[in-house]
């Protein structure tokens, strides 16, 4: 039997760009870059940070967590399984590294990403460890770097790892609002959850030569929409010149560049007020002053209730805006040249107050639901949420949002129009928006096109609604032989109401009439209604400060095994 040579030991290697056959040694010396078409091959984070800061300077945050499988998943192989694997195979604890360093001796806070580990994707220590990685930099008053490679968010780990988008983030707004630089450095390939999210609402984001970036990756465009995609679409070159990053930086230059725009920051930051960490929240459980949904009994299975979630006959954004609020006024455009259909906003009146009102609408026919894309946001879409979402906050007017969404619209247009920079922007402006935010999950609450209108004070879910990080066909296509596992892959995923309340990610269950929402309209109107009222009301009277920091609070909790679905099934 031949051993297999491992690739760091090999003498030649072959370019995946033009398949010359290259001397290993000189392809290091050219710090992995193909000499002959400039390729550049994908980096692990120990070579990268190597290769960025000063010698002898970098010094590694603890990356040392409790072992975590919330959710129980299982696929063909136990996610435990596949987690010893990745650190065998990598010399890794997770899929990111953590350490302060200098680079030209100016003083930063680095988390660097590894796409060796499971596709370098979210999960909850991921999230995790890059939150402390900015904590870190807020205490020292530094420079946060992140540099990103990734798939996506981790779906073994259902919407907990969903979660991280907006973990992360608020801990970007919080270096922010302290002036503090935040720069992420986008490498091959990065999508997803970390595109949507920290990778793209940063001060600065640069992108290697070579990188791609997407909120949807060209596979699964291609398979929604049937249409070929256009030359180098979602390369660092397509992003700049549809003004989604502010460089393209050849590796050779990277360092540089960053030595560059650290000097200038530390020149020109002023005296910075202090800032005070956010502190993890502990777990509430799914009780609140209404109405509560006993547990889905033992045989409703959780592929039922999808296909519940998805019937075209449920209520839509609009049939509540009719019969939950009253005086409703809608209002158009994202003020950049669009008006998405799939999001419908306004001012309306709950029990005589005003309220911003803000929600996906799909339609109940087939004309409805083409017109509507489905429910699912452009980025034009989420930019007119966001122009509400705002404007409610200078009008001192609660903000109530209602989800129901496969997902962002997974289009060309949606991603050479800045899909992913326009959910991270929603997701980030929540997390310090002045006013009270109460979201519902009313149908499908599909990955990171839901968790754009759904970080709020209070989320409530309806009794036969989902909420997922992917869905179940998608889970099933990627992780078993094909996608017949969609029912498995959707008891895997714990993305019914009763799991989801009992790790936390929702605070209160609306109960449905007996059968379904679609069945009796009128009933589920009023018992939403008595729950909006049972949640708003408390909110009116905190103070504007507390009630960011406990926002804030809420989605700090989702670290790594601080709650898990057995912890709370106990």
């Amino acid at each position: 039997m031949t051993a297999t040579v491992p690739r760091e030991e090999r003498l030649w290697s072959r370019c995946a760009g033009c398949s010359s056959l290259l001397y290993r040694k000189r392809l290091r010396r050219n710090l992995d870059v193909c000499p002959e078409c400039g390729a550049h091959a994908r980096l692990g984070a120990p070579e990268r940070l190597r290769q960025l800061v000063d010698p002898g300077s970098l010094r590694p945050l603890p990356d040392r967590l409790p072992e975590a499988d919330p959710i129980d998943f299982v696929d063909v192989l136990p996610y435990p399984h596949r987690l010893t694997a990745a650190r065998a195979s990598t010399g890794l604890s997770e899929a990111v590294v953590c350490g302060t360093a200098t680079i030209g001796g100016h003083p930063a806070v680095l988390a660097v990403m590894d796409f060796r580990f499971l596709g370098g994707s979210l999960g909850c220590a991921v999230g995790e460890l890059i939150t402390q990685a900015a904590e870190r930099a807020l205490d020292d008053g530094v420079p946060l770097i992140l540099v990103t490679a990734s798939g996506g968010a981790r779906m073994q780990e259902g919407a907990l790892s969903l979660m991280q988008m907006a973990t992360v983030s608020q801990a970007i707004a919080a270096l922010r609002e302290a002036g503090l630089l935040t720069v992420s450095v986008l490498t091959d390939p990065t999508y997803g959850g970390v595109a949507a999210s920290f990778a793209t609402n940063t001060d600065l984001v640069l992108a290697e030569s070579g990188a791609r970036m997407g909120f949807a990756g060209p596979r699964v465009i291609r398979q929604i929409t049937g249409r070929a995609l256009p030359a180098g679409f979602q390369t660092a070159d397509f992003l700049l010149r549809h003004g989604q990053v502010d460089m393209v930086v050849q590796r050779r230059s990277l360092r540089g560049r960053l030595m560059a725009l650290l000097a200038a920051t530390a020149s020109g930051r002023p005296p910075r007020s202090a800032v005070p960490r956010q502190e993890s929240a502990p777990r509430r459980e799914c009780l609140a002053d209404g109405p509560v949904a006993e547990p889905a009994p033992a045989d409703r299975d959780a592929w039922d209730t999808v296909r519940v979630a998805r019937h075209t006959g449920r209520p839509t954004t609009l049939d509540y805006l009719d019969s939950v609020f009253d005086g409703f006024v809608e209002l158009h455009g994202d003020r950049l040249g669009a008006d998405c259909p799939a999001v419908v906003g306004g001012v309306a009146r709950l029990d005589g107050r005003h309220v911003m009102v803000i929600g996906h609408q799909k339609g109940h026919t087939t004309a409805e639901l083409v017109a509507r894309n489905f429910g699912m946001a452009s980025p034009a879409g989420h930019r007119k949420a966001l122009r509400l979402m705002r404007l409610a906050a200078r009008l001192g007017l609660p903000v109530i949002t209602l989800v129901d969404t496969p997902g962002a619209d997974p289009g060309v247009g949606a991603e050479e129009q800045g899909q992913a920079a326009a959910i991270a922007e929603n997701i980030l402006t929540l997390t310090v928006l002045p006013t009270p935010v109460l979201a519902v999950i009313t149908g499908e609450g599909g990955s990171g096109g839901a968790l754009a209108l759904a970080v709020a004070d209070r989320v409530l879910m309806l009794e036969h609604a989902v909420y997922s990080v992917i869905s179940p066909e998608g889970c099933a296509a990627i992780l078993w032989p094909d996608r017949s596992a969609a029912p498995q892959a959707a008891r895997a995923l714990r993305l019914t109401a009763p799991d989801l309340c009992r790790l936390g990610v929702i605070d209160e269950v609306v109960p449905e009439p007996t059968t379904a929402a679609h069945d009796d309209p009128a009933e589920t109107a009023r018992r939403l209604r008595a729950a909006l009222l049972a949640n708003l009301l408390p909110l009116l009277d905190v103070p504007t400060a507390t009630l960011v920091r406990r926002r804030r609070q809420r989605f700090r909790r989702f670290g790594a095994a601080r709650v898990t679905f057995r912890a709370g099934a106990r």
